[in-house]
């Protein structure tokens, strides 16, 4: 059974690499075969990783997208996860499970952990701005009386 995604107009999708662009209308994609995929609100930039859980989900991203460079990626994420536990000692289980399915290979998976984490944080910190108090003031206007004709 192939895998089906339907992608919004304007929409951008990575598959193996290759960055394609959805035109006008929306599209059904059929893979019939398995592929790396991200669709384009899934993509973290590099310049938008400005924490350390965003770092670790950029890092995966390039493992998954990129295989070919996974090796030197790996090093890289094995230094990213240890910072991450360093400065977040209580998430040490979902830190764990993690690195277990980026070592499996799984890591689409992974990025779906990560993404919670920042997700949460993100929600958390973003408390909504009090609402400054609103002042309702009635004003009547004056009419003018109509002319009366003699």
């Amino acid at each position: 059974m192939p895998l089906k995604l339907v992608l919004r107009p304007g929409e951008k999708l990575i598959v193996n690499g290759a960055v394609i662009g959805i035109g006008d209308h929306p599209v059904s994609l059929f893979f019939y075969n398995k592929v790396n995929f991200l669709r384009g609100r899934e993509i973290l930039k590099e310049e938008n990783c400005d924490t350390i859980e965003k770092r670790l989900y950029f890092i995966i991203q390039l493992i998954y997208i990129f295989p070919e460079d996974a090796s030197t990626n790996m090093v890289h994420f094995a230094a990213i996860l240890e910072e991450a536990r360093v400065q977040h000692p209580d998430k040490a289980d979902l830190f764990d499970e993690v690195q277990t399915l980026v070592r499996e290979g799984n890591n689409y998976r992974a990025l779906k952990l990560c993404r919670k984490l920042f997700d949460i944080k993100e929600t958390a910190e973003a408390a909504p701005a009090p609402k400054p108090p609103v002042e309702v003031v009635r004003r009547r206007r004056k009419v003018a009386a109509p002319a009366v004709e003699e």
